[in-house]
């Protein structure tokens, strides 16, 4: 009995003293484990006389559960403790003022997309889409683009075999379209195209707009009065405009549209190099041959086309000096547009 009272005592002041978690996870091994002074206490009882045993085992288990009360209290008061001295270390300070969020805005280029494509529905057209990865087919063929053209060369192209590539233009939807759907069409088709160029007006993706219509009776006029609206109409402003006459594969007649220089009010000046003008995008009238692909007849139904950079627009309109800022992801650059629409 004198055993098992030191025996309690000494353990009742090794909980007192433990400090931390760990110590007084020890001492609960120390006493209560499977090899702990009060298990190798209770193993010898089998060496005392058999009426003393139920006595002593009694006092045994009495003080187990004093130890164990002990050491679940004293961790209590440890984890108390613990979590106040977290409290106040880890303490706010409500009375600092607050941080602000920064808002983000939306891109300029899906600015332009959004401000283009408003403009059309309202003119009845309908925007389609179309895959990135096309074939040779609808990206040069069906064009009247023949095989040894130019813009066929592995130095424009970004080939994956010598009939599947990455689209060069956004023509490739208008094919689509003209295949599945009979005449009359308005469509506009707006996304990402690929080249092999990159310089400080040219990356090797880049976002191009193409509009189309095809009906009877469809006069070049009618594509000048469309593109003359639509530019006034996005630069929020009259701008003077020519039609330059040029060449382009799946139109004829073709014309490049140039426009009134907005850095020096057509002056001349560095941007447009010092003419007074900005070429901003080409059209014409769809060749009889592109009909005759996607199974139009030319003799009865006749069309216009057209394809703008959505990039080279968005550097107008914001004042851009250097293609590449759109997708460099800077935010210090992308922080300065304000998303028009708020």
């Amino acid at each position: 009995m004198t055993d098992l009272e030191n025996l309690l005592h000494q353990a009742t002041s090794e909980i007192q003293a433990a400090d931390n978690l760990k110590t007084i996870d020890d001492c609960r091994v120390l006493y209560l484990g499977k090899k702990g002074k009060l298990t190798e206490y209770l193993k010898s009882l089998g060496q005392l006389p058999p009426e003393e045993r139920p006595i002593l085992g009694q006092k045994v288990n009495v003080a187990k559960q004093q130890i164990q009360e002990m050491i679940e209290q004293r961790v209590l008061l440890l984890q108390q403790n613990q979590i106040a001295q977290q409290l106040v270390a880890e303490t706010i300070d409500v009375t600092l003022p607050g941080r602000r969020q920064s808002l983000g805005s939306i891109h300029p280029v899906t600015q332009t997309r959004n401000r283009i494509e408003a403009f059309f529905t309202q003119m009845g057209f309908t925007v389609m889409d179309g895959p990135e990865i096309e074939d040779d087919f609808h990206n040069f063929a069906a064009l009247n683009i023949p095989p040894l053209h130019p813009a066929r060369t592995m130095q424009d192209t970004f080939y994956f075999t010598d009939e599947m590539l990455l689209r060069t233009h956004m023509s490739t939807v208008q094919i689509r379209v003209m295949e599945n759907t009979a005449p009359p069409l308005r469509i506009i088709a707006m996304g990402r195209v690929y080249r092999r160029e990159f310089d400080i007006t040219h990356t090797p993706m880049f976002h191009q707009i193409e509009g189309l219509m095809v009906d009877e009776h469809i006069h070049f006029t009618d594509l000048k009065g469309i593109l003359t609206q639509f530019l006034q109409a996005f630069f929020d402003k009259p701008v003077p405009l020519r039609f330059r006459a040029s060449y382009f594969p799946f139109t004829e007649p073709s014309a490049e549209v140039d426009m009134g220089c907005l850095n020096c009010n057509s002056q001349g000046c560095r941007i447009c190099k010092y003419t007074g003008w900005l070429e901003v995008l080409g059209c014409g009238m769809v060749h009889p041959n592109v009909l005759k692909a996607v199974g139009i007849d030319s003799e009865r139904y006749t069309g216009w086309a057209f394809g703008a950079g959505l990039d080279r627009l968005t550097m107008l309109r914001y004042r851009i000096g250097d293609l590449r800022s759109l997708f460099e992801n800077d935010l210090r650059f992308l922080r300065q547009f304000k998303d028009e629409a708020e």
